[in-house]
């Protein structure tokens, strides 16, 4: 089965499903800032096939499938993918969730995630739970996929508490996903242990002998364009997909890097303020902008300071009023031009 999976340039460039960070807002900025030869999928944040299926439970977790009109616009004019990613533990549910946003929603995908080790969302024996529940893995994708005429894609790792990659691709290849996408660590390893990029070229191996045109993707540890595409070159990855890297550097997405000034950082860090409140108003706390300050404040003269300012601000007109007197304070030195990624 070809998809849109199958038809992009390789190596692949993703943005990952990150809670309370990859919203539309956030995703909208990077795109923005981003060469579309090096990036050409983002994902929703990860959103409860339980919360979808119940009346009142649904309207706390629809914001996480919102796609801003300029953000649909950045994604028609830079040719990209967006592609809608759910969890659960519950086949039926998956179902019911997965039409609900086929039939409501504008996505190009539906990706379950099978990865998140996060533990009460393992307690609930979803995402990276499911890895050691392969029938249920199986039955939670085939009732997804019957639901919808998407490519409904799998986001998961390697094992759970020691690296079972070989027979854990095997079985998820055996239900047919459009795509894996493969976090290079166990549950257990959360996000503290370094990836094993090895075990990706494991999977691949197995898909490679089964002769499925079922791409495969790395996720862990990526740092730049260039990291990605030798990691590609190394396991035989179709692409990579970046989560963390991106907080130390949103344009990471370009190759070669573009010099980047503190006029830039603070410029980018202004328009971000100013989307997200557009975007969500008082349906979100100010405070989630927070864990965004120090992506645009590092690697500059006084940087600690203002990140520290902006940290006790409450408002985007307390952000604009520190950032004005950092501006003015800085104007005759050359602290706005002497700084890169």
């Amino acid at each position: 089965m070809n998809t849109f999976w199958n038809q992009l340039p390789q190596p692949t460039f993703m943005l990952a499903p990150m809670e309370d960070v990859s919203d539309t807002s956030f995703r909208e900025l990077v795109m923005q800032i981003s060469d579309p030869r090096f990036f050409q999928v983002v994902f929703t944040e990860f959103t409860s096939t339980d919360g979808l299926c119940h009346p009142v439970g649904r309207d706390n977790v629809i914001s996480r499938l919102r796609v801003n009109e300029s953000e649909r616009a950045v994604l028609r004019s830079k040719g990209m993918k967006i592609v809608a990613q759910i969890w659960g533990a519950n086949p039926e549910k998956y179902f019911q969730a997965t039409q609900f946003i086929t039939e409501n929603f504008d996505f190009d995908g539906l990706d379950i995630n099978m990865g998140c080790p996060v533990k009460k969302i393992v307690k609930q024996g979803a995402c990276s739970a499911l890895i050691g529940k392969p029938q249920l893995a199986a039955e939670i994708i085939q009732a997804a996929k019957e639901a919808t005429h998407l490519p409904v894609s799998v986001k998961t790792r390697t094992g759970i508490k020691r690296h079972d990659t070989e027979q854990w691709i095997a079985h998820l290849l055996g239900q047919d996903p459009a795509a894996i996408i493969l976090h290079a660590r166990t549950q257990k390893d959360q996000s503290e242990e370094p990836a094993e990029w090895d075990e990706i070229r494991k999977a691949v191996a197995v898909r490679d002998a089964s002769g499925k045109n079922i791409p495969i993707y790395g996720n862990g540890d990526v740092n730049s364009v260039q990291d990605a595409i030798e990691k590609c070159n190394q396991t035989g990855a179709q692409g990579v997909m970046v989560g963390r890297g991106i907080f130390h550097n949103p344009w990471m997405f370009n190759h070669p890097q573009p010099d980047i000034s503190t006029a830039d950082r603070l410029e980018l860090l202004w328009r971000h303020v100013t989307l997200f409140d557009s975007t969500w108003g008082h349906e979100k706390n100010f405070a989630v902008l927070k864990r965004f300050f120090k992506i645009y404040t590092s690697n500059f003269a006084g940087a600690a300071h203002l990140r520290a300012a902006l940290m006790e601000t409450s408002s985007p007109a307390e952000v604009r009023e520190i950032l004005d007197n950092f501006l003015r304070k800085a104007e005759a030195s050359d602290i706005l031009q002497n700084s890169n990624t």
